[in-house]
């Protein structure tokens, strides 16, 4: 079964740039382009895609306000962010509405491409670059108080919380801990699900908004 993508940009050239790009790929469709973030909106709704490819400044109302409208509706949506910055304001709210992760419109094609697939399978897209500065964001932020279920974490999930939060891929955390890369998934997993969280960037965002852990590494 394809991958049904939906690209929004208010530009043209960038939405034909990206559906040529993405249907060349045999188990990718991109089913509609939205203009702006309104059309964004209606058409997610209407079509479910798998994946939304997401400008940030578009008119009629902005891609940050389009993802919190379309997660507030269907809150399984995929949706990843597409910039042309390295990271801005925008971004960080996106991240906390519940973007699935974002990519940079000049990145090279493999890499977006590999991206949708990524997200599309249930992962989010967060790159160690991209999480140093979202650390150094929310360090600067007022702390919030951690959840209660944190303290259901065991030692060893906490330890693979701090290195997620610290950019780390489930192999590069498998690398350090010894333990294979399933294992460090079923980790993952388990901690997403106490923590009641959707995917790691969401864990990166908790990790460092609440104090979870220190900035420089260290619980």
């Amino acid at each position: 079964m394809s991958i049904r993508v939906l690209v929004a940009d208010d530009q043209s050239m960038v939405r034909a740039g990206f559906r040529m790009l993405l249907t060349g790929e045999p188990d990718i469709e991109v089913v509609a382009e939205a203009s702006n973030g309104l059309e964004a909106v209606a058409l997610a709704s209407r079509l479910a895609p798998a994946v939304i490819l997401m400008d940030i400044r578009m008119p009629e109302i902005d891609g940050l306000e389009a993802t919190r409208r379309i997660l507030a509706e269907n809150s399984t949506a995929r949706i990843m962010i597409l910039t042309t910055f390295g990271l801005d304001e925008y971004v960080y709210e996106a991240l906390r509405a519940g973007a699935s992760g974002f990519v940079l419109k000049d990145d090279p094609a493999e890499q977006l491409i590999a991206a949708v697939r990524i997200v599309a399978a249930g992962n989010a897209l967060l790159s160690p670059a991209v999480t140093k500065q979202v650390i150094r964001k929310f360090t600067r932020m007022p702390r919030t108080a951690p959840p209660k279920e944190a303290d259901g974490l065991t030692e060893r999930e906490r330890e693979i919380l701090r290195l997620i939060a610290t950019g780390l891929s489930n192999a590069e955390i498998g690398h350090q801990l010894y333990i294979s890369e399933t294992t460090v998934k079923t980790h993952v997993t388990h901690i997403l699900q106490k923590l009641g969280l959707r995917d790691r960037v969401q864990a990166v965002v908790l990790a460092y908004q609440t104090g979870l852990f220190d900035p420089a590494g260290g619980d």
